[in-house]
């Protein structure tokens, strides 16, 4: 279980008390999250190889496919908006959690490949 609060809070999966980004982005300013190459706690280095993070891609789609069938679920069935409503909703939902879901599943992604060696 602390692996799966270290993944979601975006922590080193080796020493669990490092940041894996340096700051969070800013969705209206259009920035993305900066990573940082190493913990800055254990100094462990977070992309094993160049194109590493290609794989969390697949990730953030799983992401987003999961919280765009939710809302449809919550807007359409319970709550019985119309489709077009219910288009803008999810749209505007998958918008505004991009950044979460690019600094989640390059998180995700980094503890899928991480092996303890202790």
């Amino acid at each position: 279980m602390r692996n799966v609060i270290a993944a979601l809070t975006c922590k080193c999966p080796k020493c669990k008390n490092g940041k894996i980004f340096s700051n969070r982005g800013n969705l209206l300013l259009l920035n993305i999250p900066k990573m940082n190459d190493k913990c800055p706690v254990c100094n462990y280095k977070f992309e094993r190889e160049t194109g590493f993070f290609f794989g969390a891609m697949f990730v953030s789609y799983g992401l987003a496919v999961a919280q765009m069938i939710a809302s449809l679920v919550v807007f359409w069935y319970f709550i019985d908006l119309s489709p077009l409503r219910v288009f803008a909703i999810i749209a505007t939902i998958a918008v505004l959690l991009g950044t979460i879901n690019f600094k989640l599943s390059r998180s995700i992604w980094i503890y899928i490949f991480y092996k303890d060696k202790a």
